[in-house]
């Protein structure tokens, strides 16, 4: 039985009197649940955006809830204060850097969602205001991350009129554990797709809510970088979406169908019955007969503590990326279980079976690091990349060389970058291919932020500009330069008008045309404008050659 989208069973979440309805100068907006209260955003003057945070979406997925779809909220009584942000969901990959929210309080009851509004007051119209929603999905491999992290705060766009959504949803074996036992009381055969359908249950409550926020609810543009990419084109392809999705950002990225790191990334998908399988291990391995005694007899710290499989994809050094060419995708990814998710990447593009609406996708020039990895010695560069592409070894030699220790770092992440370009531009060729109308729009960011100028231009250096949020970021001792804040302001209009329009062009920025049958990309950054997916033309046929003979995913 899919779970119900007006949520109706409440934990415990603070409550201010009802008699507020009629003090406050911030406005109190009704939902489905009843009343929520938020507060100025302290950042950008203090008075530009309204947040409310900890908003429950559904139940927690504790006790009984545990892997089951997500369950009905209790409406409340009197007005919920919604000025603090939930728990972080059960996790154990610990929020850092670009990526830190502060607070790392993590629990099972952990399904809050968190929205960030223009500054109105008391008197506005909200329903009036028809503005559209960024709804945003954090990334952190499928096993960490939080909406409450300071990068993804929604200041910043609020303050050009965009309603921004934050959500958690289950991560590691709460969010993505399938078993045959689970498959079987689901109602539809399906099990291990817990925090794909957390995602879902939290954009049904928007879509339902959000114009009492001011926002549109058929204008809402679903985003993600890395896992949160993945997931935001899985929003896509998901039929239980329908209607609710009206354009896709997916920043680190889009992948080729036939890219051999489709397989093992983000984007990556188990079979059913894999995932079933691994399920039934990750039992034993814990001493556990049933899933019935792993509901209530084993705690959140047992389960993170054999949590033990980890998604080695985006490992720190750029050979370690790479050497997961071949992998199976890592156990705690979605699987395509016929009911969230009925094909695979590949399937659903050459089918057209998704939701046909405009995409902004694309990579950063060191999405595998630009620091040297000490373990990558002109003797295993030659060795593993001649098993990785074998009757191709010659051809890639001869195109990435690994004379010296220091080219081979360069051209490891070279073929990195080559590849991420060339399969994001295969797959807007794809996604035409299988009868979408609607344009692709591609990018290549290649600015190294202030903050942390050794790793290059790395994965997820761009979020800072994208939220349009340097100026307030959680990094007191960086000195943003000039050049940040107009990348800053160019890439969040880029941003805000494919938000708001579905195209990302406008008024003062250089013009970034659709994805099309031309080797190129639109460069953002250090240089602006549309610029080739590599450095060679010879490169981009080497791996266009290759891809041709991978299966697809």
């Amino acid at each position: 039985m899919r779970a119900v989208s007006t949520l109706a069973g409440l934990a415990a979440v603070p409550l201010v009197a009802s008699a507020a309805i009629q003090k406050s100068a911030l406005p109190v907006v009704n939902t489905t649940l009843g009343y929520v209260q938020g507060a100025y955003s302290p950042f950008r003057g203090g008075n530009t955006a309204v947040v409310y945070k900890g908003i429950p979406f559904a139940a927690p997925p504790t006790g009984e809830n545990r892997w089951k779809e997500p369950q009905a909220v209790q409406p409340w009584t009197g007005v919920l204060n919604a000025t603090e942000f939930g728990p972080q969901c059960a996790q154990t990959i610990s929020s850092a850097g670009i990526f830190s929210s502060g607070k790392n309080t993590t629990s099972e009851d952990c399904l809050y969602l968190n929205i960030w509004t223009p500054n109105y007051n008391e008197t506005t119209d909200l329903a009036s205001k028809n503005l559209p929603v960024y709804f945003w999905i954090y990334g952190g491999r499928f096993e960490g991350g939080s909406g409450d992290v300071i990068t993804y705060d929604g200041t910043g766009l609020a303050a050009k009129d965009i309603i921004v959504v934050t959500i958690n949803y289950r991560l590691g074996p709460f969010g993505f554990l399938a078993h045959p036992e689970l498959s079987a009381e689901s109602g539809h055969n399906s099990s291990g797709m817990y925090g794909i359908l957390d995602q879902q249950a939290a954009l049904r409550w928007i879509h339902e809510n959000i114009a009492n926020f001011g926002g549109n609810a058929s204008q809402i543009t679903v985003g993600g970088q890395s896992a949160g990419s993945a997931s935001a084109l899985d929003s896509m392809w998901s039929p239980l979406n329908e209607g609710l999705v009206a354009g896709v950002i997916a920043e680190s990225g889009a992948r080729g169908p036939h890219d051999p790191m489709t397989g093992s990334a983000a984007t990556s998908h188990r079979t059913k019955a894999a995932a079933e399988a691994q399920g039934v291990e990750f039992l034993k391995e814990l001493n556990v007969s049933s899933i019935a005694e792993l509901r209530t007899a084993v705690s959140m710290d047992t389960l993170l503590d054999y949590d033990s499989l980890a998604d080695t994809t985006f490992d720190d050094t750029q050979f370690a990326n790479l050497s997961a060419f071949f992998m199976d995708p890592p156990m705690w990814r979605p699987n395509i279980d016929g009911y969230v998710l009925p094909y695979n990447y590949g399937q659903a593009l050459s089918l057209g079976a998704h939701a046909d609406v405009p995409i902004l996708t694309g990579n950063n020039k060191d999405e595998s690091g630009a620091e040297t990895d000490p373990g990558l010695t002109v003797a295993t560069y030659k060795e593993l990349y001649s098993q990785c592409f074998l009757n191709f070894s010659q051809d890639f030699f001869a195109l990435y060389p690994g004379q010296t220790t220091a080219q081979a770092n360069n051209n490891s992440n070279a073929l990195y970058r080559d590849m991420s370009r060339v399969g994001t531009w295969q797959w807007a060729l794809d996604w035409a291919a299988g009868g979408a109308k609607s344009p692709v729009y591609t990018y290549y960011f290649t600015h190294t932020p202030a903050e942390n100028p050794s790793s290059g231009a790395y994965h997820g250096s761009e979020l800072w500009y994208t939220f349009n949020n340097i100026p307030y970021s959680d990094y007191s001792d960086v000195t943003w330069q000039p050049a940040d804040y107009k990348i800053e302001s160019r890439m969040s209009d880029y941003w805000v008008n494919f938000i708001r329009n579905g195209n990302p062009n406008g008024d003062g920025l250089p013009e970034w045309p659709a994805s099309g049958e031309e080797k190129q990309t639109m460069w953002l950054a250090d240089s602006w404008g549309v610029g080739p997916i590599s450095d060679s033309e010879e490169r981009i046929e080497f791996i266009e050659s290759w891809f041709a003979t991978m299966p697809q995913w």
